[in-house]
């Protein structure tokens, strides 16, 4: 009797399914990602029906998402996995917050061949270490209402930003009142370095902010000739996109990433996305957009973790990557999806493709050193503000303010 017990036991416990492990994941933007999870996690539970994901309440912004990481780190909240814009990755690595990656790649056979490629890889290699695994890819582009545009009489859309500021007057001239909304306000100062990568110029030269010569001057007369030439209205970033959804502004210069949410929303009118424009000619160089899945779970059991990995993995994997580009208007960093899984997409696509023809002039969306990072954010922010409201119009006199200003908050070394 004894033997049939512990059999029966035995048979038990290798027919009980296995505990789930938990993890919590926390990501950006829910107007832009929150369809993309949920096609995701349909095949996550089912490739991983061992591991439960919560989801945190959305961050706002890439900066939101570090200050509230920063936060939990201190009072001992984190959660196992967190999405954070590419040029924000590194203050997680410097604090310590975020683990490097390594040890679970070590792991993994195939895992050059799932499309985990060194290219990609570099835009979160912090020394000789992987921390993160790029999910989402962006870059600047033009957004055109057609409808409006004809209407207008423009029937050549604009390659420079002098050919812009003309579009602009020819689109006032013919009714249309609201001509453009241009994005000054995106996350990370990230169009005033697309106007310096445009001159082949970063906005930080080591420790040093690059921006006291003649491209930072550059990019700050170009802002102006834009914002007054165009008549441009200080929208919100969320109203700006809401309006040209509505099918009430021209033009509008934005991140690739809108554009799934925009072909959800938008009335009815001709949509089409084109090149971002150049200062004089074609851009030298445009910041990549987009963040990384990182790993900064404060847990030290080896089941929550690797499932943490897991979930990781599979989201920036062929299949994780894929849905990233159907559902926005991101490029998945993922060699597999690009190649495999998605050799036909940008045929039936062309509006996605237009960043992808941007791809040889992507460069490094670029952090500011030290732990003053995201104020120095905040100075650019608001010294773009005083332009777009009109409080500033010599360029000369800005950019002397915003350099010594910024250089105060940067390490001395």
């Amino acid at each position: 009797m004894r033997k049939l017990a512990l059999l029966v036991t035995g048979a038990l416990l290798l027919s009980a399914p296995a505990r789930a492990v938990d993890i919590e994941v926390a990501y950006p933007y829910s107007h832009l990602f929150d369809v993309t999870y949920e096609k995701i996690m349909k095949d996550f539970k089912k490739a991983h029906p061992d591991i439960n994901v919560k989801f945190r309440a959305t961050y706002e912004s890439y900066e939101d998402a570090t200050n509230t990481i920063l936060r939990e780190a201190v009072a001992g909240d984190l959660p196992d996995v967190t999405m954070q814009g590419l040029n924000r990755q590194q203050v997680l690595v410097e604090k310590g917050i975020a683990k490097s990656l390594e040890p679970f790649i070590a792991k993994e056979a195939n895992f050059e061949k799932d499309g985990y490629h060194e290219a990609m890889l570099s835009l979160s290699k912090f020394g000789n270490n992987v921390y993160g695994l790029p999910f989402s890819i962006s870059l600047p582009v033009g957004y055109y209402n057609m409808d409006l545009m004809k209407k207008g009489g423009i029937k050549k859309l604009p390659t420079t930003w002098k050919e812009v500021i003309a579009t602009c007057e020819t689109l006032k001239a013919g009714g249309i009142k609201n001509p453009i909304f241009w994005g000054w306000n995106i996350t990370g100062n990230w169009f005033v370095q697309a106007l310096m990568w445009s001159q082949d110029a970063p906005i930080v030269k080591g420790n040093k902010f690059n921006f006291s010569g003649k491209e930072g001057r550059i990019a700050l007369e170009t802002m102006k000739s834009i914002f007054r030439g165009c008549n441009m209205k200080n929208l919100s970033w969320k109203d700006g996109l809401a309006s040209f959804s509505a099918g009430q502004i021209g033009m509008m210069f934005w991140s690739t990433s809108a554009l799934g949410a925009v072909e959800r929303a938008k009335g009815d009118f001709e949509l089409r996305t084109a090149e971002f424009p150049g200062i004089a000619s074609k851009p030298k160089g445009l910041p990549a957009g987009g963040n990384a899945a990182m790993l900064v779970s404060a847990s030290k059991d080896p089941k929550r973790l690797d499932a943490a990995w897991k979930f990781l993995k599979f989201i920036t994997s062929g299949v994780g990557a894929a849905a990233v580009a159907e559902t926005t208007g991101y490029m998945p960093p993922n060699k597999a999806a690009n190649e495999i899984i998605l050799a036909d997409f940008y045929k039936r696509n062309p509006n996605k493709e237009t960043a992808v023809r941007q791809l040889p002039l992507l460069r490094d969306w670029l952090a500011y050193p030290g732990d003053k990072g995201l104020a120095v954010t905040k100075v650019i922010y608001d010294g773009i503000e005083k332009i777009v409201i009109g409080e500033q119009n010599d360029m000369k006199e800005l950019q002397e303010e915003l350099v010594d200003e910024v250089t105060s908050l940067l390490p001395r070394k």
